[in-house]
C-alpha cells in the first residue's frame, strides 16, 4: 500500500498536497504504460491468505501482534483485527506447476502459524468468516494496534459522519448498525495476484470480471455472520457495507462504494482504473513522500508512485490492477473475491478454475463484452454471492443474440474445459491442471462447498443443542476435517 504511516491525524494542508502529488501520479503512470517495453515480462503467480485466530474454545483470539513478533516468517503481515493475520506469498512461475509451488507457500506459511499460535494456545482457521463471532467482539478494541490501521479507520468514519449500516438478507436476516470498521475485519479471503502484460491487461481484466461470477459459485465458504444463516459468500455484502465511506446524503448520491464490482468494461488499460481511483473517491491517508515522479519518468526510470499505491489500496474493487515497480515495473490484476479456506487443496482449485477461466476467455474479451451488459456481469457477481450453487448467471448465448439465465451446474462443463484450455495455453501441464480442475467439478457433482458444508452441520448440531454452542461445535469439525488436507466436497457430515 505504499507509503509507511506516521501519524493519524490530517488538516486539509495535507489533503491538498496529497491531491496535487496523486495527480502527477496519475500523468506519470499513464506516461509509463505507453512505453513498448514496459511490464514485458514472464508471468508470475502470488497470492495473499487471510487468517482467523481463535482460541482452544473457537472463539477469536486477538494475538495476532504476539504471533507476528514471534514468528520466523517475514511473510506473515498484520490484518484489520487483532484475531486475523496475512501470509503473502512469495511470486512462483506462471508455468509448468506454479499451484504445486504456491501450494507449498501455503503450506510452510500455515505450518508456521499453527507452530507460533499453539505455543499462546491459539489455532489457525481458513474460513471466510469465523462462525463464533459475536457481535461483541468487534467493538474498537478488536481493532489492531496500528498507526495505519488506526488512520483508515479514522478517515472512514469521518466520510461518513454516521454509523455503518448492515443490511444482508437470508434465511435470518441480519439489520445491524456498527460504529466501528471493525466488522470488516470479520472476512476472511484469499487473493490472487497474476501479472500481466499492459497490452493484455485490459482483454485479461474484462475476462476475469466475467470469471468470477461462476467461480464464487462454486466457491462460497462464508454463509454464517453473528449466529445468521445470510449469503453464501456472505463477505461480498459485509464488506461493502462495513466501510462505505458515503454519508448517504443527496450531496454524497454521485460517489460510487468504495468496496464494488467496478464502473464498467475496462477500455484502455490499467491507467483507466487508478485514474479512477483518484477522481471518484476522497482521500483516507494524505500521506506525502519525496519522490518527483515526473523527473523519474522524464529520465526514463520507473517510479515508486507512493501516493498511487497508497490511494488506490483503500478502494476495494472486486478484482483490482496492481502496479509494482519492482522488478524493472510491472502490472498485476489482484482477484480479490475468493475466500479464506476450507483447505489448501480447496484453494489451489478455486485460484486454478478462476486463473484458467480468465485467460481461457480473455482472447474472446472483446466480442463477450458486446454481448454482455457490464450490469449483467455485476449482476451475476452478487447472484454468485447470494445463492452459490443454486444461483443463476447471465451467460453470453451461442446466438450472440442476448445473454442466456444458466444454473452452475449446467454452464459448468463449458466453463471447465475452458478453463483447462487457458492453463494449458498458458503453459501449465496437464498434470497439473486436471487434477485440481477436478476438484471443482466433483464440489459442484456433490453439491458440497464449504458454505453448503457449514450450514448443512450447523442444522444436524442445532438440531441437538441452541445455536451459539452448535456454532462452536461446527467449528471444531470444520477444524478437525480442515487438517485432514482433504478437500470440502469429501469431509464428513456430524
Amino acid at each position: 500500500m505504499g507509503l509507511e504511516i506516521t501519524r493519524e491525524r490530517f488538516d486539509a494542508d495535507d489533503h491538498a498536497r496529497f491531491a496535487a502529488r496523486l495527480a502527477a501520479q496519475v500523468a506519470a503512470l499513464e506516461q509509463v504504460l505507453e512505453r513498448p517495453d514496459f511490464g514485458v515480462g514472464a508471468s508470475t503467480l502470488g497470492a495473499e491468505l487471510e487468517v482467523a485466530l481463535v482460541d482452544r474454545g473457537g472463539r477469536p483470539f486477538g494475538i495476532n501482534r504476539t504471533l507476528l513478533r514471534e514468528t520466523l516468517d517475514p511473510r506473515v503481515t498484520l490484518e484489520v483485527d487483532r484475531f486475523n493475520l496475512e501470509l503473502n506469498t512469495r511470486p512462483v512461475s506462471f508455468t509448468g506447476r506454479p499451484f504445486t509451488a504456491l501450494g507449498a507457500e501455503l503450506a510452510s506459511g500455515l505450518a508456521e502459524l499453527d507452530r507460533v499460535a499453539a505455543a499462546h494456545g491459539g489455532r489457525i482457521v481458513t474460513i471466510g468468516i469465523l462462525p463464533t463471532l459475536v457481535a461483541d467482539d468487534l467493538g474498537a478494541g478488536a481493532l489492531t494496534d496500528s498507526r495505519r490501521f488506526r488512520a483508515l479507520a479514522a478517515g472512514l468514519k469521518a466520510l461518513r459522519e454516521q454509523p455503518f449500516r448492515l443490511e444482508i438478507d437470508g434465511e435470518d436476516p441480519l439489520v445491524r448498525e456498527a460504529d466501528e470498521v471493525t466488522m470488516q475485519g470479520a472476512n476472511t479471503s484469499f487473493q490472487v495476484h497474476l501479472r500481466v502484460a499492459p497490452a493484455d491487461f485490459a482483454r485479461v481484466y474484462n475476462a476475469a470480471q466475467i470469471a468470477v461470477a461462476p467461480v464464487l459459485a462454486v466457491a462460497g465458504n462464508a454463509p454464517l455472520f453473528l449466529g445468521h444463516r445470510l449469503w453464501e459468500e456472505t463477505r461480498i455484502a459485509l464488506f461493502r457495507q462495513s466501510v462505505d465511506d458515503r454519508a448517504g446524503t443527496v450531496a454524497d448520491d454521485w460517489r460510487p462504494a468504495r468496496v464494488s464490482f467496478g464502473h464498467g468494461w475496462l477500455r484502455r488499460g490499467a491507467h483507466e482504473l487508478f485514474a479512477e481511483s483518484a477522481a471518484f473517491h476522497p482521500t483516507l491517508l494524505p500521506v506525502c513522500g519525496s519522490e518527483d515522479a515526473a523527473a523519474v519518468v522524464r529520465a526514463g526510470g520507473v517510479p515508486r508512485l507512493d501516493e498511487l499505491r497508497l490511494h488506490h489500496g483503500t478502494v476495494w474493487r472486486w478484482n483490482r490492477a496492481v502496479y509494482d515497480d519492482a522488478a524493472g515495473g510491472h502490472l498485476r490484476v489482484e482477484l480479490r473475491a475468493l475466500p479464506s479456506g476450507p483447505t489448501v487443496a480447496d484453494m489451489l482449485a478455486n485460484a486454478a478454475f478462476l486463473l484458467g477461466l480468465t485467460l481461457g476467455l480473455a482472447p474472446e474479451a472483446d466480442r463477450l463484452t458486446s454481448r454482455l451488459a457490464f450490469g449483467h456481469a455485476r449482476r451475476s457477481f452478487y447472484q454468485a454471492a447470494r445463492y452459490g450453487l443454486d444461483a443463476e448467471l447471465l451467460w453470453p448465448s451461442e446466438d450472440g443474440l442476448s445473454p442466456r439465465a444458466m444454473t452452475v451446474p449446467a454452464l459448468l462443463p463449458r466453463l471447465l474445459a475452458c478453463a483447462r484450455r487457458g492453463l494449458l495455453d498458458a503453459g501449465i501441464d496437464e498434470a497439473e491442471a486436471d487434477p485440481l480442475l477436478a476438484v471443482v467439478a466433483e464440489r459442484v457433482a456433490r453439491r458440497m462447498t464449504g458454505a453448503r458444508w457449514q450450514r448443512q452441520a450447523l442444522g444436524r448440531l442445532e438440531a441437538m443443542s441452541p445455536r451459539s454452542e452448535a456454532l462452536a461445535a461446527m467449528l471444531e469439525r470444520y477444524l478437525d476435517a480442515a487438517a485432514s488436507a482433504a478437500p470440502v466436497h469429501t469431509w464428513p457430515l456430524p
